[in-house]
């Protein structure tokens, strides 16, 4: 595949605070879209959440290591989240787009500020909650967090969601109260590009 075609499969990114969908969002795109899209998995030291496989949810490392590969600028963008490193790696997001498949990311705000500064091309999509007091309900049900790790995200998700009000920082915001009106929404963004890659590899 040549350069041209790599570069107009541009990524798509989804973004918003904890809890607030993005994962089975982007699960039912997969299964309803299977083939469209690549995998790429981003680089975390975080330690493995039970049922997290090493290579396959996230690429687990440590923080010295991570340091070192972004002072060498291998990643496109990187994020101390919750006193953790997350990133996505320049290798990964180009092996993506030469299988001619469509990288969707899902990364938070501060990973958004990241690749915007690297002038990557990208489509940039904001999942936000009906309320904070909805997102709160969400993570607390959730029953995977501590009281600590709980006041973190909370506090995270407040100022995430003060991006989404930056004119012009994210080209479609969906806000997720009913799982499958949000999903519509975001299928009629994705559509054009699903198209688009279809035609490439035909």
């Amino acid at each position: 595949m040549d350069n041209s075609t790599v570069d107009s499969l541009i990524p798509i990114i989804i973004t918003g605070p904890s809890g607030v969908g993005k994962g089975t969002l982007i699960d039912k795109l997969r299964k309803e879209y299977d083939g469209s899209f690549g995998h790429i998995v981003s680089h975390t030291t975080r330690k493995p959440r039970e049922g997290e496989v090493d290579g396959i949810h996230y690429h687990f490392t440590d923080i010295p290591t991570m340091t070192k590969e972004i002072e060498n600028g291998e990643f496109i963008e990187h994020a101390n989240v919750h006193g953790n490193f997350y990133g996505t790696s320049k290798k990964a997001l180009k092996a993506v787009a030469e299988k001619g498949k469509i990288c969707i990311l899902d990364i938070d705000v501060q990973g958004c500020e990241s690749v915007k500064k690297a002038n990557i091309p990208c489509k940039f999509i904001f999942i936000s909650p009906p309320t904070f007091e909805t997102l709160e309900k969400r993570l607390v049900g959730r029953g995977t967090e501590n009281e600590e790790t709980l006041k973190k995200r909370l506090e995270t998700a407040k100022k995430e969601m003060t991006y989404k009000d930056i004119p012009g920082f994210f080209d479609h915001i969906i806000v997720n109260n009913i799982l499958d009106v949000a999903y519509g929404e975001l299928k009629s963004i994705i559509s054009p590009f699903i198209s688009f890659q279809s035609k490439l590899n035909k």
